[in-house]
């Protein structure tokens, strides 16, 4: 058993010895060694003085970005609630107009029946004007095939009609674009 402190036995297979590891060379040697500037140590520290303020102004503008990013999903979560807020700032103030008119409606003394329905049938019309500006479409399916995602069975009745046809609606429903508000409450045939 070798002690790791040892020195090889055969010197020629030593591979510190071969490479000129742990070697240290002799002024000749240096001689014949390419010229190796060497930097004065008030050269080491201007250039590390330049690289500690080049790494400072990278820091900063990295900490100017994060802040950037910041504030600008502050921003933009501040910009969504408000969406959400007054998404319905339009059709509110339509709504406001319809419902002033009925107030006007029901205020009006001495109206004959025949006025009286003359300005619902406007405010109606006013109405039905605003829920096709905004895409809310009624949904009255009677003949049509029942279709459970725009409407509601009530029950299901002896008819004529071929089975899972909607009879009768007993209350319109709503769809806002693609969305169902409200299903139409139906009867369907049994067929």
């Amino acid at each position: 058993m070798h002690d790791n402190h040892e020195t090889p036995l055969n010197p020629e297979t030593d591979s510190s010895q071969k490479s000129g590891k742990n070697r240290t060379e002799t002024p000749n040697e240096l001689q014949d060694m390419p010229e190796v500037e060497v930097m004065h140590e008030t050269e080491l520290l201007m250039k590390l003085n330049e690289s500690e303020a080049l790494a400072q102004t990278h820091k900063d503008a990295w900490l100017r970005a994060v802040a950037e990013t910041e504030n600008l999903r502050k921003r933009m979560e501040n910009e969504l609630v408000q969406t959400r807020r007054y998404a319905v700032e339009g059709l509110a103030a339509e709504l406001v107009v319809v419902r002033d008119n009925l107030e006007r409606a029901l205020a009006a003394e001495n109206t004959s029946a025949e006025s009286l329905r003359e300005g619902v049938d406007l405010t109606y019309k006013s109405l039905s004007g605003i829920f096709e500006k905004y895409h809310l479409v009624e949904l009255n399916p009677a003949g049509e095939k029942f279709d459970p995602h725009l409407h509601q069975a009530i029950s299901l009745i002896d008819s004529e009609l071929p089975a899972n046809t909607v009879v009768s609606v007993l209350q319109k429903g709503y769809r806002l674009n693609d969305r169902v508000l409200r299903p139409a409450l139906v009867m369907v045939s049994k067929g």
